[in-house]
């Protein structure tokens, strides 16, 4: 009798859920709480959650947080990234080699990767605060707030000072992965580095991550204007790409690459890669940050440039997109004295940057569409453009959406999605909202003009809808 009418609750609750997740859906809300396991989605270009929704990445760089954040400021931080939408907070596990957190533990015994200084016994709720304890605290936390987080386990620097062996790299690597191997995080080898360079350290840290957890996402984050896929698209233990675009501007940028500010153009690269996996710009130019880093003089990089990099991106076929800030990256405060790339903003100020409480009107857009039918398709645009002019347009069986950073007009090929008739709205990407153009025939060619004057930021999304 028990197992019976426990049964029947169990269905009731089933069909009460199933009923919320529809209209969940409807609405371009996400799964609720619980934390899932991320996989690889079926069309190998785009995430998924274990029970099949799609999941869109939304990251926000914070990279000091273990060398720089108490648990209190970790937990406020966490509820504005969570409030703004924000899905997954990359953070940096050994910014050095001897790294200390705020309670004054130190990661490593003699700065020696392979000799994590663990202390004995549980120090998760006393004042010891042990540093990989206080990293579980971290993830735990963010886990339980819905959020997941990407770690990158060594920053590049040093292993290309030649501190880190083979052998120590493969120690390290079952290390972490033994330590969390139960939590759903995923790991971002690598670290604004060439993975051209210690090629064999990298490969080794990779490898032994992914023997402890392969049930984990893993990629590569790469040296700015570079991509994964250079050096390690084909590795068993990379299941994604990522790419940095980094924070150059057309004419400061003297890679062999010369793409410039088109960060489409490395996830066109990527998506057309065999075998296919998802690929995302893991770190475009941050807001707040000098255009080309290290002159201060420069202008700083904007709200409207994110927006710009995210949409190009993400339309190119991006699985995701991640965004950040200088003053927040590092977490600075006035005691610091002179900021990293002359940022003199609190940190706790730049969480309410313009550009970061606009990320999430991105992922309430493309999950507001069937998603994974999705697909990049230039087709659609008469006449595409060229840097800022450039039109980014996707499409799906029966919408499309074509992107403009000037407000440029739109010339539209009208036959690519299903249906005789299209309903034409514009969505403001800086807000959210939705401006009804009208009906028309799903036919021939179709000049759509942006509301507003012709310059750089007035960006809209040109939304065509199947009727």
């Amino acid at each position: 009798m028990i197992q019976r009418i426990v049964i029947a609750g169990w269905l009731l609750v089933s069909l009460v859920l199933l009923g919320c997740k529809d209209k969940r859906e409807s609405q371009g809300h996400e799964q609720p709480e619980t934390l899932q396991p991320i996989e690889i989605a079926d069309n190998a270009h785009f995430f998924k959650r274990a029970n099949g929704d799609p999941f869109f990445w939304l990251g926000d760089t914070a990279w000091l947080l273990l060398k720089k954040l108490d648990r209190e400021a970790i937990a406020a931080y966490f509820d504005d990234r969570k409030k703004k939408g924000f899905n997954v907070i990359q953070v940096m596990v050994l910014h050095t080699l001897d790294v200390e957190n705020v309670y004054g533990s130190k990661a490593l015994i003699e700065d020696q990767i392979n000799t994590p200084n663990v202390i004995a016994g549980d120090s998760l709720n006393t004042a010891s605060y042990d540093y990989w304890d206080h990293m579980a605290y971290a993830i735990d936390l963010a886990e339980q707030k819905g959020l997941y987080v990407a770690l990158v386990p060594v920053w590049g620097g040093n292993v290309n000072s030649g501190k880190v062996s083979v052998a120590q790299a493969e120690e390290y690597g079952r290390f972490l992965g033994n330590r969390f191997k139960n939590n759903n995080i995923i790991w971002l080898n690598g670290g604004d580095t060439f993975g051209d360079q210690y090629k064999e350290v990298w490969n080794a840290l990779g490898t032994s991550i992914h023997a402890e957890t392969p049930q984990l996402l893993q990629t590569f984050h790469p040296r700015g204007r570079q991509q994964s896929s250079d050096w390690f698209h084909t590795a068993s233990w990379l299941d994604f790409n990522m790419f940095q675009s980094g924070h150059r501007t057309y004419d400061q940028d003297d890679s062999e690459k010369g793409f410039g500010e088109d960060n489409w153009r490395y996830v066109t690269v990527d998506y057309n890669l065999k075998p296919t996996k998802p690929t995302l710009d893991g770190e475009p130019s941050y807001e707040g940050i000098p255009q080309g880093l290290h002159d201060t003089l420069q202008p700083l990089w904007n709200e409207n440039d994110v927006r710009r990099y995210a949409y190009w991106s993400v339309f190119a076929g991006a699985a995701g997109f991640t965004y950040g800030h200088s003053a927040i990256m590092q977490f600075y405060t006035e005691k610091d004295g002179e900021g990293a790339y002359g940022n003199k903003m609190d940190w706790q100020v730049a969480l309410q940057a313009e550009g970061a409480g606009q990320m999430q009107y991105l992922k309430q857009l493309m999950l507001s569409y069937p998603y994974m039918n999705r697909v990049p398709d230039e087709d659609l645009i008469v006449n595409q453009g060229e840097r800022y002019n450039y039109l980014a347009a996707t499409r799906g069986a029966d919408y499309a959406m074509i992107y403009t950073y000037t407000g440029r007009t739109i010339e539209v090929h009208m036959d690519k999605i299903e249906g005789d008739q299209v309903d034409a709205l514009w969505y403001n990407p800086k807000d959210g909202s939705k401006q009804s153009i009208g009906m028309f025939k799903n036919e021939g060619t179709q000049v759509f003009d942006p509301p507003g004057e012709i310059y750089e930021g007035n960006d809209w999304v040109l939304l065509l809808e199947s009727t």
